[in-house]
């Protein structure tokens, strides 16, 4: 897996897509798009189509089989709990689209119409994209380099018809790659409300996502806060607590406050959680009463939290 490197100048820097270290990326001319080249037209154009789309939030992690695309689909469903609001899911792991089946959308296709792409709906307020719905299978690979990667995500950001969306949520493949490089390129000129970023307790999965925070201040890009996954084990019978992955440096807290991110909750594992997934139903509703649900729905409280501070916040700039 391909990160970016120690002395990657950065998306925003003058050197990007000129330095040393830029030769041979695929993003190269992205990048320099920012510096001096001549701009990539489809940053405009997405600008253009995002203006109808409030809240943008992309979900990563450095880590893989943390629970990002987890996660990535309960916030989507807790969202889309207040009927009031449409939420829109957007999947950009391209070799490994797993939130079709998570939504309960598997087999389903994508639909052209004169507006551009229709999302997949699970209801009448969420709406879903993903390569997966492109497949012929669930079982067929993509074998892609990074420019086709790119150009897939530029498609899904320009061409699919969201409408009036309150929270784009965008789940991302593990790492600090192409895809990543290129979601935040893309919606530079669209305001992006933040990352969350999810992690397990273990320093193996610590020390990636030190490399994502790492990555979100190089490319400007704000952090709404960290979430620890499988965060112990709650025994549904006697309710002790069992930790699973010990946090041996600390876990996500300490962390958090060596960073100074904020942690924004700690989700206790749930055999259920994977049961649902797999079943493609939301686990806040199928176990309401979980204390992993609990978590759940006080970080999605704290997101929205943000994502309306942040809203006041630029609307008093423009008043100014």
């Amino acid at each position: 897996m391909e990160e970016v490197p120690q002395d990657c100048p950065g998306t925003s820097s003058a050197q990007a897509g000129k330095g040393a270290s830029c030769q041979g990326c695929p993003n190269q001319r992205l990048c320099a798009s920012g510096a001096g080249a001549a701009p990539d037209p489809a940053i405009e154009e997405i600008r253009e189509k995002m203006r109808t789309v409030k809240h943008k939030i992309l979900v990563l992690s450095g880590k893989g089989g943390v629970g990002k695309s987890t996660f990535s689909a309960h916030l989507a469903y807790g969202l889309a709990e207040d009927e009031s609001k449409q939420i829109a899911l957007l999947d950009i792991d391209i070799c490994g689209p797993s939130i079709p089946k998570m939504m309960g959308l598997e087999g389903e296709q994508v639909h052209q119409s004169g507006s551009g792409w229709s999302p997949v709906y699970v209801e009448e307020n969420l709406g879903v994209m993903s390569v997966g719905f492109l497949l012929g299978s669930p079982d067929d690979a993509v074998i892609w380099r990074g420019p086709k990667k790119n150009g897939m995500i530029k498609q899904f950001l320009r061409d699919v018809d969201w409408g009036e969306i309150d929270y784009l949520i965008v789940d991302t493949p593990p790492g600090t790659s192409d895809e990543h490089l290129s979601i935040v390129q893309y919606l530079s000129a669209a305001h992006i409300d933040g990352a969350v970023i999810i992690t397990t307790p273990q320093e193996v999965s610590l020390q990636d996502v030190r490399k994502e925070i790492n990555f979100c201040h190089k490319v400007k890009l704000p952090i709404i806060g960290v979430v620890e996954n499988m965060s112990g084990f709650i025994c549904p019978k006697c309710k002790n607590e069992s930790q699973i992955f010990p946090p041996t440096t600390g876990g996500a807290e300490v962390m958090c406050q060596d960073l100074k991110v904020p942690l924004l909750g700690k989700v206790p594992l749930d055999p259920q959680i994977g049961k649902s997934c797999d079943n493609g139903q939301s686990f806040l509703t199928e176990v309401p009463d979980s204390p992993a649900t609990l978590a759940y729905r006080n970080i999605i409280q704290r997101i929205q939290d943000f994502c309306g501070l942040h809203s006041s916040k630029e609307e008093k700039l423009i008043s100014c």
